[in-house]
């Protein structure tokens, strides 16, 4: 065993989890690992605050394979029992831990299974044939195992909520009710979030035993000091001008870029690549295939800018992001911590970059009041905010002023807008 793992040994890890964390360069375990990692192998509830980024898969999948495997029995090939449950909000975050689990537990004869929405039932009711060791599932689709009756969760050992404050604003809570209603209530429950507020507090108290143990990993509502944070005002009609200039003057390789809304993200697709800039979205509206090939291209390099909104990032495991990008600012200031803690992690320095417009003003202040912080702002010349309000498309400039004369030749080239104005009969003579 190298010295590197021998600080995880102390934690009470088995040997082979040991070596396999020693082929995986594992080196020190993180706080929340540190911290989570006894309680669990001692069977305790666990309450933690963590935000994405912190280790926790590991932290809560190391002690449960090690539980399961010391008392695997011999597969009973017409089981259903699920030993182990993870919920987690996205198809993203389920293949994220359905990948990390299924490496950490590969010296032991454990079955893993991962279910979620956009991929075939079929396969899925084939893959828990027999039951699961460990289930990762969305709701919705666990549910839909449950009501054809695939599985059972009487019997359920543990039941892991991951990211469960997203899931309540995913609006989950309906789901989460119903599948807890299945669920025998001499069970360990850990429940990882990375923000508490009451909902989330009703939630935990209702699912968990009154002695659970609290871990807070960092400061509530903080964000990692090896983030650099800095806002540049401007003009809500020049933000993909200013966001194409930063990627090209930076020379930016990676980029995730936050939007509102799957309509947004799509088009500043189409604006980045008039700009010669590689980029592709995922949202909600996408495929699971077309959501992966975007994401494998972007780790890949093939893209430079990923575009994105809140619900179809999370779970993203892009390692070593240098740049995030709040194209708008978010709603809810907890998703701008969600936003940027997916950079500056293990230590690493990152940058996270928003782009304000005068009517997004008061989102800012909410996201300072929440951090209690004043985030620098820096007007960069050349796309200083106007002094009036911004006037949108009934006012808007000229054409041959709303964008640059290198855009318009570029659309000219790709015969954008050809047919613009014609109609199906033909052209007026």
């Amino acid at each position: 065993m190298s010295e590197s793992v021998s600080s995880f040994a102390a934690l009470g890890l088995s040997e082979y989890l040991l070596s396999t964390l020693d082929r995986l360069n594992f080196s020190q375990p993180t706080s929340v690992q540190e911290q989570a990692i006894p309680l669990i192998l001692n069977g305790k509830d666990v309450l933690a605050g963590a935000q994405t980024g912190t280790g926790k898969t590991a932290a809560f999948g190391l002690p449960i394979i090690q539980r399961l495997a010391e008392t695997s029995e011999e597969r009973d090939p017409f089981s259903k029992i699920i030993r182990s449950l993870v919920l987690v909000p996205t198809r993203e975050l389920a293949q994220q831990v359905f990948d990390n689990l299924t490496t950490y537990a590969e010296s032991s004869s454990l079955k893993i299974v991962v279910a979620y929405g956009g991929t075939s039932m079929n396969v899925q009711t084939k893959n828990l044939r027999g039951g699961a060791d460990i289930l990762v599932a969305t709701p919705g689709r666990l549910l839909d195992h449950l009501f054809t009756r695939n599985i059972i969760l009487s019997q359920t050992e543990v039941l892991v909520l991951d990211e469960a404050d997203r899931m309540l604003d995913m609006g989950f809570m309906p789901d989460i009710q119903r599948i807890l209603k299945r669920m025998n209530e001499a069970r360990q429950t850990l429940f990882f979030s990375a923000t508490f507020d009451e909902k989330i507090k009703t939630l935990a108290h209702r699912m968990m035993a009154t002695d659970a143990a609290k871990i807070q990993v960092t400061p509530k509502n903080t964000t990692a000091d090896t983030v650099k944070q800095m806002v540049y005002p401007v003009d809500k009609k020049r933000k993909s001008e200013l966001l194409a200039y930063l990627i090209g003057s930076k020379n930016w390789k990676q980029v995730l870029v936050f939007t509102k809304t799957k309509q947004g993200s799509d088009a500043l697709v189409k604006e980045l690549k008039l700009d010669g800039i590689k980029a592709a979205s995922i949202n909600g509206d996408k495929s699971q295939g077309a959501r992966q090939k975007a994401l494998d291209d972007f780790k890949s390099g093939a893209v430079r800018a990923l575009i994105a909104t809140d619900v179809a990032a999370r779970g993203l495991d892009i390692h070593q992001l240098e740049q995030v990008v709040n194209y708008d600012l978010p709603y809810k200031a907890e998703d701008y911590i969600h936003r940027i803690g997916r950079t500056g992690r293990a230590g690493n320095e990152g940058l996270a970059v928003s782009l304000m417009s005068r009517d997004e003003a008061y989102l800012l202040e909410a996201i300072e009041t929440l951090l209690d912080n004043r985030l620098p702002q820096e007007w960069l010349q050349g796309f200083e905010p106007s002094l009036v309000a911004d006037i949108e498309e009934e006012t808007a400039p000229s054409r041959r002023n709303s964008r640059s004369a290198e855009k318009r030749k570029m659309k000219a080239k790709l015969q954008i807008h050809k047919n613009r104005g014609q109609s199906g009969r033909g052209r007026r003579s």
